[in-house]
């Protein structure tokens, strides 16, 4: 489950049925438990329905070595909400001990095994197993995914016990472990929401709200495990560029266990002393967090109360939180914009439907006065950005009748157009940015408001040279095409603002990390969602193709597309009401839900929303 759920996953009303619907399955093993002999390695189990909840049995009587091993991995995939099962499989002193919160190993296939034979089985009292496997990914204590790769390899030490003479786990590795399968039976992906430090929206200047995806475990109390987690702050990667409008030490009230949406889908969130005090601004921007966040989730809440010191702090309903601060997925574009076969540039309604009339966009880049190889229009829709067909000169122009094109901004000194300017890219503030790719000085700019002069972006620990730019509406997160070596992946990394004691501002990308780990070439790349990508690219070997990827690096179910071949562009909005587009061999296409891309127009080079 991919962690947008805004648009049309968040209005269904199905979700709410599942939850409270599950069914129940006594599970005695997702593989055979031997009674004697190896143990072999635990297949992970096949993604189950959503109302299917899996419960694990506890260790038989004189159950050997293997089969105590084997049923406590099967118990860690269980729905089992403080692994109480599973920790019937250990000592008491290594129950104690074990920290299943701590961290989530993700292999490629249920752990295998090899034995470790440390006593004899008949006659000795203690045994050992090597769990082994691919790492895919890992899950910290904050529910940060980020991919992994390399062999596992961990022991587990068994005992047996002196008086029951029964075979106990007393030594194993931190956090729990399971396969890719069981991991997406388990997880979901959800965005929680916090601010961006210091910069607000073009023009209403409201707080700019920031997705921060993690997982939880989908069918253990996620609702309150999304308030805990939204309370306890934003992860590490994101901490540096966001705030969070809960006063420091807010947590849930400490008698509350669960937390359910009333049948008027209003949730109230009962909260520690540490909130009893705030004023009316700074409580409706924590219910807007909490009310962002849930809506990720699940549909079932429209309204948050947030109570504490024994009375309602405030109410907020989800009209009023779009009034608080600004998300991008709630903005739908009013047009999509591409350039025609006369190299200028177009739009046409984003609703598309069956008409796909279009008309040259007012103003000196739609009037043929400058051929134009790449574009990029405000997200307000009032200015537009425009990079010559040599790729040399950047131009900066208002979307008005009359406006004039005026001189370059920008200009690359780059010997060839693949050595000249990227694709310009806006953000929320009004800032846009663009990379020059001159071998001589390749550098990431920013011109704020649009205007000269460029701000030279620090890029460290960037290896490669940046070949696409995209920036995240929230303007606090941006997406690098980079390539190394005539390879290309896609990183994310995080925009940090700073300023010196004489006032003069320094922007930096810090802790790139990358979204396509199994790519090697990347061809087109959008924002699809508040932390969810479109991507066209292909894996070694294999052919080129559409699919959705998670900012953190994670691939959303139903990740795929309908394939399509010599992409040149890909046009996505954070909004998912809006329909997807691309650009190829065959111009402008567009893609129905429910079918295969269809062809809009025949002309066109590159396609694109605001942004």
């Amino acid at each position: 489950m991919g962690a947008d759920r805004d648009g049309h996953t968040r209005r269904t009303p199905g979700r709410a049925v599942a939850y409270a619907t599950c069914g129940v399955v006594l599970l005695a093993g997702c593989a055979s438990m031997p009674d004697s002999g190896d143990l072999r390695g635990v297949e992970s189990t096949p993604r189950q329905d959503i109302q299917v909840r899996v419960f694990a049995m506890p260790p038989r009587d004189d159950a050997p070595p293997s089969e105590i091993v084997q049923g406590f991995l099967e118990a860690l995939t269980s729905d089992d909400s403080s692994y109480a099962t599973a920790r019937q499989y250990l000592t008491t002193r290594a129950a104690q001990k074990w920290e299943p919160e701590r961290s989530t190993t993700v292999l490629a296939d249920g752990p295998g095994t090899q034995t470790g034979r440390s006593g004899a089985w008949e006659d000795g009292d203690d045994y050992a197993f090597v769990l082994t496997g691919t790492k895919v990914a890992q899950i910290d204590a904050q529910q940060s995914y980020s991919p992994s790769a390399g062999a596992y390899s961990e022991t587990v030490h068994l005992v047996r016990d002196k008086k029951t003479r029964q075979w106990r786990i007393d030594a194993l590795p931190q956090g729990v472990i399971m396969g890719k399968s069981d991991f997406q039976r388990n997880y979901m992906s959800v965005n929680k929401y916090y601010f961006a430090s210091g910069t607000e929206a073009a023009g209403s200047g409201q707080p700019l709200a920031v997705a921060d995806p993690v997982y939880v475990r989908e069918r253990v109390e996620p609702m309150t495990q999304m308030v805990r987690s939204l309370l306890n702050g934003p992860t590490s990667w994101l901490r540096p560029v966001v705030r969070s409008s809960f006063p420091t030490g807010t947590a849930l009230s400490p008698h509350v266990t669960s937390l359910t949406p009333d049948d008027q889908n209003k949730l109230t969130v009962p909260l520690n002393d540490k909130a009893a005090h705030i004023g009316q601004s700074k409580c409706d921007e924590m219910a807007t967090q909490l009310l962002f966040t849930l809506q990720n989730l699940t549909p079932t809440v429209d309204e948050i109360a947030l109570r504490a010191g024994g009375r309602q702090l405030c109410s907020l309903t989800e009209e009023q939180a779009t009034a608080v601060a600004a998300r991008g997925s709630h903005e739908h574009p009013s047009y999509l914009y591409f350039i025609d076969g006369r190299h200028r540039l177009a739009r046409m309604p984003s609703t598309v439907g069956g008409d796909s009339r279009s008309d040259a966009v007012p103003g000196a880049l739609g009037d043929g006065t400058k051929a134009l190889r790449s574009v990029a229009v405000a997200r307000d829709e009032h200015s537009a950005a425009g990079v010559a067909l040599d790729g040399r000169a950047l131009y900066v122009t208002s979307t008005v009748t009359g406006s004039s094109l005026g001189e370059p901004v920008l200009q690359s000194a780059g010997k060839t157009e693949a050595d000249r300017l990227t694709t310009p890219t806006w953000d929320a503030q009004g800032d846009l940015w663009i990379a020059d790719r001159d071998p001589a000085a390749p550098r990431l700019l920013l011109l704020e408001r649009g205007a000269g002069p460029a701000l030279e972006v620090l890029t460290p620990g960037l290896d490669g040279r940046i070949d696409a730019v995209r920036v995240a509406a929230d303007g606090a997160r941006i997406a690098l095409v980079v390539d190394k070596d005539g390879k290309q992946s896609l990183l994310i990394g995080r925009l940090e603002r700073t300023e010196d004691s004489e006032g003069k501002t320094s922007v930096s990308v810090q802790e790139l990390r990358s979204a396509t780990p199994e790519l090697e070439r990347v061809s087109a790349v959008s924002w699809a969602g508040d932390s969810r990508l479109v991507v066209v690219g292909q894996e070694a070997g294999g052919v080129e193709q559409v699919q959705y990827v998670q900012s953190d690096g994670s691939i959303p179910e139903s990740a795929a597309l309908p394939g399509l071949t010599e992409v040149n562009s890909i046009a996505a909005s954070e909004n998912s009401d809006a329909p997807l587009f691309a650009t190829s061999d065959d111009g402008l296409l567009w893609l129905p839900g429910g079918s295969g891309w269809r062809t809009l127009k025949e002309t066109a080079s590159v396609a694109f929303y605001p942004g």
